[in-house]
């Protein structure tokens, strides 16, 4: 995680935009007391919504606990995908 003020981030933001998006950082800038801007990637703020989705019903958060439990036992299946 990386933090910096405004004016750092002003004053070097294309480096910091680039350690976000490239190397999957999050960064914190800090605006003052109690106050401040996270910024993360597009990619990072895809997978937190596809998450966020999934996790939005209990039907779907039993499918997914169950299809975990499934390959930590082992018993999930492998089946090949046709191409088209």
């Amino acid at each position: 995680m990386l933090t910096a003020t405004i004016s750092d981030f002003r004053k070097d933001i294309k480096r910091y935009l680039d350690s976000v998006t490239n190397n999957f950082e999050t960064l914190i800038i800090n605006r003052g007391k109690d106050s401040g801007v996270v910024v993360i990637s597009l990619d990072e703020y895809n997978s937190l919504n596809a998450t966020q989705h999934e996790l939005s019903s209990k039907s779907n958060e039993d499918r997914l606990d169950s299809a975990i439990e499934k390959l930590r036992k082992g018993s999930s299946f492998h089946k090949e995908l046709l191409d088209q």
